[in-house]
């Protein structure tokens, strides 16, 4: 079980050290705020050696409780990610882990947790009339689907062997995007260079627990995003919350964080699953999250590259030749990528310049330009910056 537990355990990357010591020294450093509730000071380069040895050590604490997503990024309605728009999502169900993706841009959903160990935790999407659990009891992980009435005995890939992430995993063909705090931090730390100012802001409380906040403000002009906070449990030193601020708005774009939480040793009963009478019951295997598995970053960089980098990232990329919706043989299916890319041109603004002409869609957080010479681009930036990517890719000077 080891392997498998591995596979699906609540982990943090060791190599998230390196970026924290790296993001340091990249912006000013200044002492924390005392407010209500109160926690001893420490400067931001205290608190990410602490979050660095946090995260080296692996150890995740006992625990049970409530995670809400919230997003607002403006996007238009569109029909290539029209489904459900609550957290419900049936993997059994054509085209539901792309309506499951789509829903996740907008609106809140919740994740409720209850964690004992790397082998013995449970995860559960709630939905409107339906409930998904990932449940992990020693050497029995199983995956419920109560919408299709499948209990799916899962197993780990090989590939996914000592690739710990805290995805929700389900079996192959579907895939889940609701992200963690811990996860959201990461990529925010990773995403952080000299480009980025690093400081503390005023503690707050988080689940009812007291949280210093660390405050990331991107340098660069270009960038969208105002700034990123992590809320740092004051005690535990593990991320609370994450909130995504576009310039100019008061409220967050995308926020994930704990609604209730307890450092507690979650009741035995909560890992226990038998499939009930009349389910069916099926093989499966784990799938780690976008990026994780070789092949799909292979994938991804063959279709594609990254211009810049930091916040000024942009990515472009080839429009895909998306003759229909591809369903696996169980009558599973991702997004209609041909319909999304429709809406994503009717939805958009007709532009042009010297990089060529297209359609600009602009939400809070996100820039995206579709080229009428079948390019790509997108990025948390300005238009201005996605027309210079453009312009250079179209030269082949570098962005």
């Amino acid at each position: 079980m080891a392997k498998r537990a591995r596979a699906v355990r609540w982990g943090v990357p060791v190599a998230a050290v390196a970026v924290v010591a790296a993001a340091v020294g990249t912006g000013p450093v200044i002492a924390a705020v005392r407010s209500d509730p109160s926690l001893p000071d420490r400067t931001a380069e205290q608190l990410l050696a602490d979050v660095a040895r946090t995260w080296q050590s692996g150890r995740v604490p006992q625990m049970s409780g409530t995670i809400v997503e919230t997003a607002s990024l403006g996007l238009p309605a569109l029909p290539g990610l029209s489904g459900s728009s609550g957290s419900s999502g049936s993997s059994g169900s054509p085209g539901a882990s792309g309506s499951m993706a789509a829903s996740l841009l907008s609106g809140s959903h919740q994740l409720k947790i209850w964690y004992a160990g790397e082998n013995r935790f449970r995860l559960m999407l709630p939905g409107e009339m339906s409930e998904t659990d990932l449940i992990a009891d020693g050497d029995q992980v199983w995956l419920w689907d109560s919408a299709a009435n499948t209990a799916t005995r899962l197993t780990a890939p090989p590939a996914s062997a000592g690739t710990p992430h805290t995805a929700f995993p389900l079996p192959s063909g579907s895939a889940s995007p609701f992200a963690t705090p811990e996860q959201a931090a990461r990529q925010a730390l990773e995403t952080a260079g000299s480009d980025t100012a690093i400081s503390v802001g005023e503690n707050v409380t988080v689940a009812g627990r007291a949280a210093y906040q660390i405050v990331l403000t991107p340098k660069p002009a270009d960038s969208l995003i105002k700034d990123i906070r992590i809320a740092l449990d004051g005690e535990k030193l593990m991320p609370l919350r994450v909130q995504v601020y576009a310039k100019g708005a008061a409220e967050p774009a995308f926020e994930v964080g704990f609604e209730s939480l307890s450092f507690t040793a979650p009741a035995p009963e909560n890992f226990s699953f038998t499939p009930p009478p009349g389910a069916k019951v099926e093989q499966g295997t784990a799938t780690p999250p976008f990026g994780h598995r070789p092949e799909e970053a292979a994938e991804a960089h063959d279709r594609g590259r990254v211009v810049g980098s930091g916040w000024d990232s942009v990515l472009v990329t080839s429009l895909p030749a998306v003759p229909a919706q591809k369903q696996d043989e169980k009558g599973r299916g991702g997004p209609d990528v041909a319909a999304l890319l429709d809406g994503l041109k009717a939805s958009a603004a007709p532009v042009s310049g010297d990089w060529g002409s297209g359609r600009l869609l602009r939400t809070k957080v996100v820039s995206i330009l579709i080229t009428d010479d079948g390019r790509l681009l997108a990025g948390a930036v300005t238009p201005e910056a996605l027309y210079r990517a453009a312009q250079n890719q179209e030269t082949g000077t570098k962005g």
